[in-house]
């Protein structure tokens, strides 16, 4: 660690960045945004730390969830809104249901970058850049739209600080009071998951009848009337996370004041990579994306040079593996890593290894690939004496058509409807509240299983 420094990761190998044709402009906006506020907080990312530390001893539970890659054309008030209201309910939904508290993360506020598996793509015989997310490029296919963009790094900070403003609002300023939960309108959420959710606010209201019978009100206690959600993002395109992170005054520690949580992709965690070197300097939690091909002593490897004292919370590895592999692989993982004592926090992400193309040519991902996953990283804990303790998925608050199946029946035919992602499907708000009520009892069988079993690293 002594050898760290800021910028060392440009003596390494990277994979997935851009190459600017205009440097100078680059590094203009990039000194630009190193004189820009922090967008969150070391003291904000301490707090998010000791909430993981709880997950990673099994008392508590991960929801990350948000864009597959922010736009600028989505940007609205009403979206964010809508998204914050999901997530309020699936929290509420794992939290009654499993009886533990939910720890709640956004893809959100700085998402926009995504690594792509080609340089270019080819649409009637005419070959452009890829699309690498709107704080890069455009999303349309025209020379114009594809070409790199300084500029674009300034906007997207400016709507993550719009963004981050509107959340804390939300999360601090009433929004989130448990006696307001009737007031989350269910809007599009079919009949028998509003007649779900109806008992679980019948349930939060009985509780909360009782507790205001003890003199325990909203208004005698900020916990019934806030929340704490935290920020991530992929730590991809690293000149920018580098002039984001700063030292923070009352530790001399470094933080990346982008995001609250961090994760390596599955493309970019090599050991000797720069995306590993730089992340291993900051003190902010970090995720590793662990993928199919995965070797679990690479993986070790990854946890001692990212946390080398072990400490609870610091890392998430995030299995996304596809509905079709997990008995398989994740085991094996399990195993090793219980093997070398590490403390981690093992996470589900059931959306990027179950990418299919439709018939009707549409990028999507069935519903039952997602849950059957799923249900199978809970199973597999529970044989492995495991906790299953967090679901990263790819949602929004809009009734989009993006993923097949589910309570609505989404067909490949609907796809065309309303299908707004500019990069990986979503689980629209329906099938994102469906999906909480369909693993809340596996999780809860795993928390109760695991409290017995798991001997923890210490």
């Amino acid at each position: 660690m002594t050898k760290w420094k800021l910028n060392s990761w440009r003596d390494k190998p990277v994979k997935h960045i851009p190459n600017y044709n205009d440097k100078e402009q680059l590094n203009n906006i990039l000194k630009e945004l190193s004189s820009f506020p922090p967008l969150v907080f070391a003291g904000e990312t301490r707090s998010l730390l000791k909430n993981l530390a709880d997950v990673s001893q099994g008392k508590a539970f991960l929801l990350q969830g948000g864009d597959c890659a922010e736009s600028f054309a989505e940007f609205h008030p009403n979206n964010i809104r809508d998204f914050f209201k999901i997530i309020l309910q699936m929290s509420l939904v794992l939290t009654v249901s499993s009886n533990l508290p939910v720890i709640k993360v956004g893809r959100i506020a700085g998402q926009f970058s995504k690594p792509r598996s080609s340089p270019t793509e080819i649409k009637n015989n005419i070959e452009l850049p890829s699309y690498l997310g709107d704080n890069i490029n455009g999303s349309e296919f025209t020379n114009e739209s594809r070409k790199l963009d300084p500029n674009r790094l300034l906007k997207a900070y400016s709507q993550s600080a719009s963004t981050l403003n509107l959340l804390r609002a939300f999360s601090q300023g009433g929004f989130a009071d448990l006696n307001k939960v009737h007031l989350w309108n269910m809007s599009f959420i079919n009949v028998n998951a509003k007649n779900k959710f109806k008992e679980i606010e019948d349930k939060v209201s009985d509780s909360l009848a009782f507790m205001e019978a003890c003199g325990i009100t909203s208004e005698t206690n900020r916990r019934l009337r806030t929340v704490n959600f935290y920020t991530s993002h992929e730590a991809l395109l690293l000149p920018v996370e580098e002039v984001m992170t700063r030292i923070d005054s009352t530790t001399g520690e470094y933080h990346n004041t982008s995001a609250h949580f961090l994760w390596i992709g599955d493309r970019t965690r090599q050991l000797e990579g720069g995306h590993v070197e730089y992340c291993k300097g900051i003190k902010n939690p970090i995720g590793i994306k662990c993928g199919p091909t995965s070797d679990p002593k690479e993986i070790i490897k990854l946890t001692e040079i990212l946390n080398p004292d072990n400490d609870a919370g610091k890392i998430t590895l995030i299995a996304r593996l596809g509905h079709d592999k997990v008995k398989s692989k994740l085991p094996k993982l399990i195993k090793e890593i219980k093997k070398a004592g590490r403390n981690i926090i093992w996470s589900c992400d059931p959306m990027h290894g179950n990418t299919i193309k439709s018939s009707t040519g549409f990028k999507t991902r069935p519903f039952d690939n997602i849950l059957k996953e799923v249900k199978e990283f809970f199973d597999v804990h529970q044989a492995e004496g495991t906790f299953g303790g967090g679901l990263h998925i790819e949602m929004t608050g809009q009734n989009v058509t993006e993923c097949t199946g589910g309570a609505q029946n989404i067909t490949d035919k609907d796809l065309s409807s309303r299908y707004h992602t500019h990069c990986d499907p979503r689980l629209n708000a329906n099938q994102a509240i469906e999906l909480a009520f369909l693993i809340s009892e596996e999780i809860k069988k795993n928390s109760h299983f695991s409290k017995n079993k798991i001997k923890f690293a210490s």
